[in-house]
């Protein structure tokens, strides 16, 4: 057996269920899970019909590349959203899902003969972390800083850790903390990577779902503001589960540096990773709508500014900049205990910060903070709420 998979760490939701395994839920309450992210509006009528009508593509092995007119698709949704002008043949490539892509990217980009090491911010999405590990890759975990609105303070990272490193995943809308990177982080990074030659990573699936008027900036259009144009060493990441609520389709694509996706292409042929015909139809229909977006980014806009409030007065949170998770600062500090304690007592299911998370540096950035993932319909999302302050309010007042 392959060594390496020793060093992965159970993910959050194994740890959770561990966690729960000697809790008996307050009976009285109907459950909801506040736990996992996965979007639960409904998907879009088009995309069920552009797979309906998408059949006949089963009899047919697809292309790694994609279909010409599914990568055209990408390229006109890139030039709605950010102002982009991409070569359809060369600067962007179909994946299944985000996920799929960021580990497969790691072992596409790491050189394990070398020193190598993976800069991640912390606390993270965990394929971050066991892609690094499995790719023969020593991680470094870059910490999240409340005092940057829950930005990554990458001045923490010492040049000599930068030069050893040959990935950095960046996560923006960031996963758990909502965060958007500034322009002057992006710049930042752009600069260190020109010193060291690492590749950038830029993992974006939660762009579509934001609170304010501004659009959150994205790694490619930072890059073409500041004259980037190749995208040097720089590949963006982002999905339709969140944008368009199809989870199970597993679809999205890369987009950035030409000369980097041709190797990334070259190992997805070997790799057998090709999208199904039938999801690239759903696909072309689904990116190349935008009402279905507007309309789901106007609902989690509704549900956030009734739920918000209510949590806000009991304890220390706020509105992200983007995505659909709050991360609270819980009353007492011990993050792990209040979420068996509320399973226990009120049957809702949250998520310690210190499962995502790594103790690195002295601390863990995650501890004594949890996320809540308000995915479900925005009646049952109050009432998870309702049923926090109760639970704060009875054992912490």
């Amino acid at each position: 057996m392959n060594p390496l998979l020793s060093s992965l760490q159970p993910y959050p939701f194994e740890r959770l269920k561990q966690l729960f395994s000697t809790v008996t839920p307050n009976p009285a309450y109907a459950p909801i899970s506040l736990g996992i992210g996965e979007p639960r509006h409904a998907t879009p009528q088009l995309v069920l019909d552009a797979l309906a009508k998408a059949t006949a593509q089963l009899a047919a092995y697809p292309a790694t590349a994609g279909l010409p007119a599914l990568r055209e698709s990408c390229v006109n949704w890139m030039q709605r959203r950010y102002g982009l002008k991409l070569d359809a043949a060369t600067q962007v490539l179909p994946v299944n899902g985000s996920r799929e892509a960021l580990f497969a990217f790691a072992q596409t980009v790491i050189d394990p003969t070398r020193d190598a090491v993976v800069v991640c911010p912390n606390p993270f999405y965990q394929i971050y972390e066991g892609a690094a590990l499995l790719a023969g890759a020593q991680t470094y975990y870059a910490p999240s800083d409340p005092a940057l609105n829950f930005n990554v303070n990458w001045d923490s990272v010492p040049a000599e850790v930068w030069a050893k490193t040959q990935l950095l995943f960046v996560c923006s809308p960031g996963n758990p903390t909502g965060a958007v990177m500034p322009m002057s982080d992006w710049e930042k990074l752009f600069a260190l990577s020109d010193k060291y030659g690492f590749v950038i990573a830029s993992d974006e699936c939660y762009s579509e779902i934001y609170f304010r008027e501004d659009a959150p900036l994205g790694g490619l259009e930072a890059a073409a503001k500041l004259g980037r144009t190749d995208f040097k060493n720089l590949v963006a990441f982002t999905s339709l589960s969140k944008r368009s609520n199809v989870p199970g389709m597993r679809s999205g694509f890369v987009a950035g540096d030409a000369n980097i996706l041709k190797q990334f292409l070259l190992y997805r042929t070997y790799h057998g990773s090709a999208m199904s015909g039938m999801v690239q139809a759903a696909s072309i229909a689904a990116w190349d709508d935008e009402a279905h977006v507007v309309a789901n980014r106007e609902q989690y806009r509704q549900k956030f500014a009734a739920v918000t409030p209510l949590l806000e007065a009991v304890m220390d949170v706020r509105l992200p900049d983007a995505g659909f998770y709050l991360w609270a600062a819980v009353p007492g500090g011990d993050d792990v205990a209040f979420a068996r304690d509320l399973l226990a007592q009120y049957n809702v299911t949250v998520l310690p910060g210190s499962y995502l998370a790594r103790d690195a540096q002295g601390f863990n950035p995650g501890a004594g903070r949890i996320r809540m993932a308000l995915v479900a319909e925005t009646a049952e999302c109050l009432e998870a709420a309702q049923r926090i302050v109760a639970f704060i309010k009875n054992t912490h007042s």
